[in-house]
């Protein structure tokens, strides 16, 4: 049992994703605190100071914080939105590397003397017509 789940851990998958998911919810926190501390007080700031979490509607005892839901709905745009941008920026580059012409392949001693033989041929059949 103890083989078997070294291979599994150990595989390029499994470790591809670990990565993928300690990146992530690295890039999450970027993410919420560029929503938390930069965005929200400039949209607070345009829109006049209105914070969204105060919003909420008493009835009786009870209140029901729809301030808190709006503020929500807020973050994840923002946050989907800044994941969109960083993955067209990631396909952008992918793409730019894809592009790069591949590097002619060396050729080996054989070739080469073919090649060359080829050539010498082609130069008689001119040289004799």
């Amino acid at each position: 049992m103890w083989k078997e789940f070294k291979a599994f851990a150990f595989k390029g998958n499994a470790l591809d994703l670990a990565i993928g998911v300690v990146i992530g919810a690295a890039f999450g926190k970027i993410v919420t605190s560029i929503v938390n501390d930069l965005i929200t007080p400039i949209m607070g700031i345009i829109i006049g100071g209105l914070d969204f979490k105060k919003l909420q509607l008493t009835v009786g005892d009870s209140s029901i914080t729809y301030g808190n839901f709006i503020q929500s709905v807020i973050d994840f745009l923002l946050i989907a939105f800044s994941i969109f941008l960083f993955i067209k920026l990631l396909g952008k580059l992918r793409r730019k590397e894809e592009e790069k012409p591949a590097e002619a392949p060396s050729l080996t001693k054989e070739e080469l003397l073919l090649t060359e033989i080829r050539d010498l041929l082609k130069e008689q059949q001119r040289r004799g017509q």
